[in-house]
């Protein structure tokens, strides 16, 4: 396959402003596109060229709204974890504690990136290639995680402490996610991991053990 084109002089996209109907309709297209490619072959799957051709844009628009395959495909988990909120919001976790809400949903969480193996590959292997040119999106991709995981627990305005419990949990499901994508942990020490991380919220609650 030919060597995708470089283009230099697109820094900005349409995201950075709001978007208008038309916009937010190509950019959906854009990530399905991205998602289906992903889903079938995985990260060398997903070629701009491809994708353009797929979402039906000009392969100059596609640039616009995604300066790269890693910008493209790190908005594409932003927007799977956008879907998989929805999804958990429709059916809350239904554990008694706050650590078992949260196992819980991150659990749902990466048995639905477990049925989509090669997309769920491609998704982190572009947020682990990502520098520092991809931060709004990759910041994008935290925020998503951080309300999923105070949606699970109930919080609305949590306190520093608790916020930095979120992103302890948070780093160690993206960590278990690599490890067992690459093999190197099973499903049930995943689970077990997750369990384990997902009780530091608790210890910030009220009467909570320090």
């Amino acid at each position: 396959m030919p060597a995708e084109p470089k283009v230099e002089t697109v820094t900005s996209r349409p995201s950075s402003s709001p978007l208008t109907e038309r916009q937010e309709a190509r950019r959906r297209r854009i990530l399905h596109a991205s998602a289906q490619l992903a889903s079938r072959g995985g990260f060398d799957a997903v070629q701009m060229r491809e994708v353009a051709e797929s979402s039906q844009v000009a392969l100059g628009t596609l640039y616009r709204y995604f300066p790269s395959k890693i910008h493209l495909l790190v908005a594409t988990m932003q927007d799977q974890l956008e879907h998989m909120h929805g999804t958990l919001r429709k059916k809350p976790p239904a554990g008694e504690t706050a650590a078992e809400r949260v196992s819980e949903t991150l659990m749902r969480a990466f048995r639905a990136l477990q049925r989509e193996p090669h997309l769920a590959d491609a998704m982190v292997r572009a947020l682990t290639f990502a520098d520092r040119s991809v931060s709004p999106e990759v910041d994008q991709v935290s925020r998503q995680t951080t309300l999923i995981i105070l949606d699970a627990v109930g919080l609305e305005h949590p306190t520093p402490e608790q916020l930095s419990a979120v992103r302890v949990i948070e780093h160690t499901w993206h960590s278990a996610l690599i490890t067992w994508l690459s093999g190197r942990a099973s499903i049930a020490q995943v689970k077990i991991d997750i369990e384990t991380v997902c009780r530091l919220i608790d210890l910030t609650e009220p009467g909570g053990t320090r």
